[in-house]
């Protein structure tokens, strides 16, 4: 009870978890030979079960299966850490550390515990393991029939119990934690309010610095951490490191009004309202090597131009990027209508001769046509874009004046560069990419691609019509 006591402390909302596995690995009790502990990321199972082993007055050890390249190493890294864990207790043995096959493992582990009462080997994401055999599963589980001081704990994010082959085997399961069990252990380490620094004597108009105390981080902290969940986690990700990576990123940003002296920690309505904008983005959840400072001025309308102008394009492909989007928006029948360039001299012929009477057609007022944009992109054939781009681009020059869009230009390759960059998609497989009957699809928003149209003086929405 009191190593259940003692565990329960430290970790949080796991308390059944806990005495499941005090219970299994009670040293005066019978151990089973293996034990599955599964759960999905970010739940606490390696924390739990290396919370219990170090509580424990036995040799183990843990071995992450993640930090290792084939199956072989995970196997050699297993008896290297074994034996180190016996030279603690006075029990290491000299065995070839060398494991080509899971049987010369099983081998020279029964070497190394022949003499060992009991010894705890845990197999961390095991179930993620590169270049892992079928068998290797069920030789880890069946450990313990050839050694009877061994339990295997095999940590794993989805258990089949037909991988296994062997019945019978405790499983431990470690779900998600809920909204108040996230709140809760967010809030028992709060971020706390940094108190200004004090003024200078020098000084004595300076203002007094602000002080705060820990109620009034405990009333604002859990609140913030509650908005965080509701307005970013819980759509996005619903884990306790992106709840604490959020709140670690929006905090100073959050608090910055308080610390000016605007408002007081326990006007939490008014923080809400004045750092709305923090909440509206999910920025704070974006993974980068180089994080842009936060701040609560920014809006969204910034940050979506920010987006934006992340990707800038040369000549070429922007031209070929607008043209792509037109083929895919704009309906063939209207191409010799938009692009074509003697329809103006055919309708200047026409003008001496007899007006075209329409075809009356009785018309279905029941029927109503959706807009063309409301149905999203289109497949169009490479050769009707190309056609596109040589009727608006190919007399025009290019924006640095040196020489004309169309002349010597490998469109084709700068086509592949759209394709890299998964702007435009081939649609269908099987055949030459290149052929000119290929078809291909827009794979960006409208927005994107009218900044761009911009860019080569272009107005894409002069073209989209019904």
């Amino acid at each position: 009870m009191e190593l259940v006591h003692a565990v329960t402390t430290s970790i949080q909302c796991r308390d059944f978890q806990i005495q499941q596995l005090a219970s299994l690995l009670d040293p005066d009790f019978s151990s089973p030979q293996s034990i599955i502990v599964h759960g999905v990321e970010a739940t606490g199972k390696t924390l739990t079960v290396n919370a219990i082993l170090e509580s424990l007055d036995f040799p183990s050890t843990i071995i992450k299966s993640q930090e290792c390249i084939t199956t072989r190493h995970t196997l050699e890294r297993a008896l290297a850490a074994t034996n180190e864990s016996l030279a603690k207790y006075g029990a290491s043995r000299d065995v070839d550390r060398r494991c080509e096959s899971i049987s010369a493992f099983a081998v020279q582990l029964q070497r190394l515990l022949k003499d060992s009462k009991i010894f705890v080997l845990v197999f961390d994401g095991i179930d993620r393991q590169r270049e892992a055999s079928p068998t290797l599963l069920p030789a880890l589980v069946r450990l313990g029939e050839l050694i009877p001081s061994l339990t295997t704990i095999l940590i794993i994010t989805s258990p089949n119990t037909r991988s296994f082959h062997h019945a019978g085997i405790p499983h431990i399961h470690f779900p998600p934690y809920t909204r108040s069990e996230l709140l809760s252990i967010v809030s028992s380490d709060p971020l706390s309010l940094p108190s200004s620094p004090p003024s200078s004597p020098k000084d004595p108009n300076s203002p007094s610095p602000l002080s705060f105390s820990e109620a009034d981080t405990a009333y604002l902290f859990p609140r913030f951490a509650a908005s965080v969940y509701d307005s970013l986690i819980h759509t996005a990700s619903r884990s306790l490191p992106a709840l604490r990576s959020a709140c670690a990123r929006l905090w100073p940003a959050f608090i910055a009004p308080v610390l000016d002296g605007t408002y007081s920690p326990r006007e939490f309505s008014k923080l809400m309202v004045r750092n709305r904008a923090l909440f509206q983005s999910e920025s704070a959840l974006l993974v980068s090597l180089i994080s842009p400072p936060i701040t609560s001025t920014s809006s969204t309308s910034q940050q979506h131009r920010h987006q934006q102008q992340q990707l800038v394009l040369p000549t070429v492909p922007a031209q070929l990027l607008v043209t792509a989007f037109l083929a895919s928006t704009v309906a063939q029948k209207h191409d010799f209508l938009l692009f074509s360039k003697r329809t103006e001299a055919r309708r200047k012929k026409r003008r001496g001769g007899a007006a075209m009477t329409p075809r009356k057609t009785k018309k279905n007022p029941a029927a109503r046509k959706l807009s063309r944009q409301m149905l999203g992109p289109q497949p169009f054939v490479l050769e009707r874009m190309l056609a596109i781009w040589h009727a608006l681009f190919a007399s025009a020059e290019e924006v640095d004046g040196a020489r004309k869009a169309g002349e010597g230009a490998e469109v084709l390759g700068q086509f592949a560069t759209l394709v890299g960059l998964r702007l435009v998609v081939r649609v269908g497989a099987g055949g030459d990419p290149l052929d000119a009957g290929a078809k291909w699809k827009i794979n960006v928003e409208a927005q994107y691609v009218r900044g761009v149209g911009q860019g080569v003086g272009v107005d894409v929405d002069d073209y989209l019509i019904e």
